[in-house]
């Protein structure tokens, strides 16, 4: 974990970093911006937003990236690790007044070299569904803003489909739609299809159909992101009453919910094979919530300030047993995406549904996920299989649980787990990135003053207080040191004192649904790097790179070990526009 210590060290900008996998490292030649590389000035503008889509063409270089920086929208060959960019020759480059580009999707089901479907969401509420390879506006949905007036936080195409799209609306609304049908020229009229516990789901009323087709209403306040499950059965919706909502998104039910420590929930993502979801948001934290169980499994804390993206490596997440890993799907999800882990995470979820079959032996599991912040860090973070599967190594060495301060069997044994003697890593890293683990691996006889060492750490943080914090509009900058990092541990006794407009997020502290700190383990992150002198709004994984982008409005790639090699000098001096650093 990276030390909280101050000087140049700390407020240095990282241009690489060293895993178990090898180094990581920044290409400025691979550096995606607007054409004149100035900063933006992102005072008050929304955040910036990537996409990628690969068009599977002939050439072998078919990817496409598309971002937003304030008012303005790019569309670009993607060049990765390889070559150079061009910044010189966007594809497709669009400036619109009176308003500005949120969020972006691409319809990968229907993409080819010669047309591609982009979905751009906006902060007056429109919806535009673009082509920029043709150049084309399609259409534009909610153009009179009678469906919702509120800005669109999230748009994504329903996996599996070629027409239909939802969106996700401050309001705290989300709107199904189909590209084939209009919007009618009046405000839609809705009947209710079901309603459960904070959420309702509408249909539009209406002779002829029109859209929006559903309106799903959620919880309290703005729904910041939603994600779909791998399969495209199940939705994870995250919202700034701080919960987090998974429906199953045919039959609008729903089937589990979490709360964050504080705040509100800002961003989710779902572990390749479905069975995990995690969240970031205000209370700093990163939070790992099983799909099977319900619950809450694990917290991260290593950023200083509000986590905007979190995201799951499915080239690093592994499964390793006695076969040979094979990283092979089918033909049609290779196709469709490629460089998106898709393929990868087929494999992974083949082999932990072995392991969940297997009673006997265990495999041996590691998802790597990774998370950015508006404290301008990047985190990376293993889930091992001694978080995931606390049951299995019910070990004498867990005398140390009481540390925790469990408040139930079940809580406690997440506490200290020891991994079995089989499932061992190879040196060179340890089998846990959790503080729990840390004190059980301790060697020999310095191993109680390290248990106490850490439950000393475990202790202090477990006992941090929920301050009072003013009501004020979610989109003012975080203060620095308004973190959960930060907040005195005097009195345990602060943990009750919330607001009393509030009362039901404070009951369910210590609850199931937002367990207290001490009661699940807390992960610490691999690396923790400062990137970028902005906050932090993109983290995705590809198979050769890493690609973040700041507010600033630069796309970094960063290359994967063993791959940074690939790009030689030649091909930066031929690139087409001759663009240098």
């Amino acid at each position: 974990m990276a030390t909280e210590g101050g000087g140049k060290e700390m407020n240095e900008i990282k241009t690489q970093f060293t895993t178990r996998e090898g180094l990581y490292k920044l290409l400025p030649h691979s550096e995606y911006s607007r054409p004149n590389r100035v900063p933006f000035n992102s005072q008050g503008s929304n955040p910036v937003r990537v996409s990628f889509v690969n068009l599977n063409d002939q050439s072998g270089n078919g990817d496409r990236l598309c971002f937003n920086v304030g008012r303005e929208l790019y569309f670009y060959i993607y060049k990765g690790v390889r070559k150079a960019a061009d910044l010189s020759k966007p594809i497709d480059k669009r400036i619109y007044k009176g308003t500005q580009p949120t969020c972006h999707d691409f319809n990968h089901l229907t993409a080819t070299a010669e047309s591609v479907s982009l979905l751009v969401g906006f902060s007056a509420g429109q919806v535009q569904l673009i082509d920029p390879i043709k150049k084309e506006t399609s259409k534009l949905f909610n153009e009179e803003r009678l469906i919702d007036k509120s800005r669109v936080t999230c748009v994504k195409w329903v996996p599996g489909s070629e027409s239909l799209f939802l969106v996700a609306h401050s309001s705290g609304s989300m709107y199904l739609y189909n590209v084939e049908h209009t919007c009618g020229a009046t405000a839609p009229h809705y009947q209710l299809l079901k309603q459960g516990e904070s959420f309702a789901v509408h249909t539009c009323k209406s002779k002829s159909t029109r859209n929006p087709l559903l309106k799903w209403t959620v919880g309290e306040g703005a729904l910041n992101e939603f994600a779909f499950s791998p399969d495209g059965k199940f939705l994870a919706c995250v919202s700034q009453d701080g919960f987090l909502r998974v429906f199953n998104f045919d039959s609008v039910e729903l089937h589990g919910t979490m709360k964050s420590y504080f705040g509100g929930l800002l961003c989710v993502c779902w572990s390749p094979d479905g069975k995990y979801v995690v969240t970031g948001g205000e209370d700093d934290l990163v939070t790992v919530w099983s799909f099977g169980d319900c619950r809450v499994i694990a917290r991260g804390h290593g950023h200083k300030s509000w986590v905007s993206v979190v995201a799951f490596d499915p080239y690093t997440s592994s499964v390793e047993e006695s076969d040979p890993m094979e990283l092979s799907g089918s033909d049609e999800d290779l196709q469709d995406l490629l460089h998106f882990g898709r393929d990868r995470a087929n494999s992974t979820q083949s082999r932990l549904s072995k392991r969940n079959s297997a009673e006997s032996r265990p495999v041996s599991v590691t998802y790597r996920f990774g998370s950015v912040g508006q404290d301008t860090q990047l985190c990376l973070w293993d889930l091992t299989e001694d978080i995931l599967f606390p049951h299995q190594p019910l070990s004498r060495a867990r005398t140390h649980t009481n540390v925790m301060n469990a408040t139930s069997p079940a809580a406690g044994s997440t506490g200290n787990s020891v991994p079995t003697p089989g499932s061992a890593a190879p040196p060179p890293l340890p089998r846990s990135n959790s503080l729990p683990h840390a004190a059980v691996s301790s060697a020999g006889s310095k191993g109680s003053v390290a248990d106490g060492a850490v439950a000393a750490g475990v202790s202090k943080f477990a006992t941090l207080s929920l301050h009072e914090r003013k009501d004020r509009h979610h989109d003012k900058e975080h203060k620095r040191n308004h973190s959960v990092g930060h907040v005195s541990s005097k009195s345990s006794d602060r943990l009750n004192l919330v607001p009393k407009a509030r009362a039901d997020p404070a009951k369910a502290l210590g609850t199931p649904l937002c367990p207290r700190l001490g009661d699940v383990p807390l992960l610490e992150p691999l690396i923790c790097k400062k990137i970028a002198h902005e906050r932090l709004a993109v983290l995705i994984f590809l198979e050769d790179c890493i690609v973040t982008a700041c507010q600033e409005g630069f796309i970094c790639t960063w290359g994967r070990p063993g791959k940074v090699g690939l790009l030689s000098a030649p091909n930066q001096a031929t690139s087409p526009g001759g663009t240098v650093v």
